[in-house]
């Protein structure tokens, strides 16, 4: 009887640096756009007004409103500090990149608590109320919320997402020193052979010491 062989079974591909690279850039490309735009979605919201109200005062009612900026200073605080993280980012490596990132995320967190909270604080209205006045027991009446501390915490949002993105994906991004590194490898010149006088005369154009 003739023996049977088996059909050779195809393994599954190993995946390649090469098919690994367009899944690296994409992250890398998302981690961006969702850091920086959520950064200045929470600066914009910090300067919009976030409440505002009427004073009785003796004089009548007296207007006053809040920004953001004077409800909190955190979410613009911490809007600052993401964008610091993702610039370096791409300046540390292995540990440092887990810290950074990691930094990231829990500024997107704070920005997007210190925004809820403030969302229905009244405290800012009533001390610009008694400071307009002189009456330290004025108070503002009807307060008014807008939806300015929701955009804000949204933009901590962006930026909690941009930091999940870069603890997860961070390993597989280039870094600036991996790449000033390569730079200058490729830029520097094999060592001159002493018996080829070309490449003695391109050493010393260079400014090299072909010695050496």
């Amino acid at each position: 009887m003739e023996s049977v062989t088996s059909a050779a079974v195809p393994q599954p591909r190993a995946e390649t640096p090469r098919a690994k690279a367009p899944a690296a850039r994409r992250s890398l490309a998302a981690t961006l756009l969702l850091g920086a735009l959520g950064a200045a979605v929470a600066l914009l919201a910090s300067r919009q007004v976030w409440a505002e109200g009427d004073a009785a005062t003796a004089g009548g009612a007296l207007h006053q409103i809040a920004k953001g900026s004077d409800v909190t200073g955190v979410p613009a605080a911490l809007a600052i500090v993401a964008l610091a993280a993702l610039v370096a980012i791409f300046a540390v490596r292995r540990a440092g990149r887990v810290l950074v990132s990691a930094l990231l995320a829990l500024s997107g967190a704070g920005t997007v608590a210190s925004a809820l909270l403030g969302a229905r604080d009244a405290a800012a209205l009533d001390e610009k109320a008694a400071t307009a006045s002189g009456n330290t027991a004025a108070t503002i009446d009807a307060v008014t919320h807008t939806a300015w501390p929701f955009v804000a915490a949204a933009g901590g949002v962006l930026l909690l997402l941009a930091g999940v993105l870069a603890l997860r994906f961070g390993s597989k991004w280039p870094g600036m020193s991996g790449k000033y590194e390569r730079g200058a490898t490729r830029g520097r010149a094999a060592k001159p052979d002493p018996d080829r006088p070309e490449d003695l005369w391109k050493a010393l154009d260079r400014g090299e010491d072909p010695t050496h």
